[in-house]
């Protein structure tokens, strides 16, 4: 069930892009994962700000591949941290729980203009 619209969409990209900046000094990791956090907010900032969808700047992105990019990013993310919680210590449930909101939303988004009601 496709519920989630492009402008919806959108904004919980800027809310998630904003939890990866934040979430070091909430959650108070450190090292690699924090790194890690920072870098998944500017790569997801980037992405979001050249998508072409309502909120983004640079329309350049096709929405289906910002769609392929957060599936993969998703599944990566709690695989990541599973497989390598050394790396991510301090943050393995947060990068957990980012990984599956991440693949929840890819599969309640259109990607695209919504389906005009029958």
């Amino acid at each position: 069930m496709k519920i989630l619209s492009d402008t919806t969409h959108g904004i919980l990209d800027y809310v998630t892009v904003a939890l990866f900046v934040l979430a070091p000094s909430l959650f108070g990791f450190a090292g690699t994962a924090a790194i890690i956090s920072y870098a998944l907010a500017g790569i997801h900032l980037a992405m979001t700000l050249l998508t072409n969808m309502p909120l983004g700047v640079i329309k350049i992105i096709p929405m289906k591949l910002h769609a392929f990019v957060e599936m993969l990013v998703g599944p990566v993310l709690v695989v990541g941290a599973l497989a390598f919680p050394v790396l991510v210590a301090g943050g393995q449930g947060f990068f957990i729980a980012a990984g599956i909101l991440i693949i929840a939303v890819w599969l309640l988004s259109h990607y695209g203009p919504a389906p005009e009601p029958q």
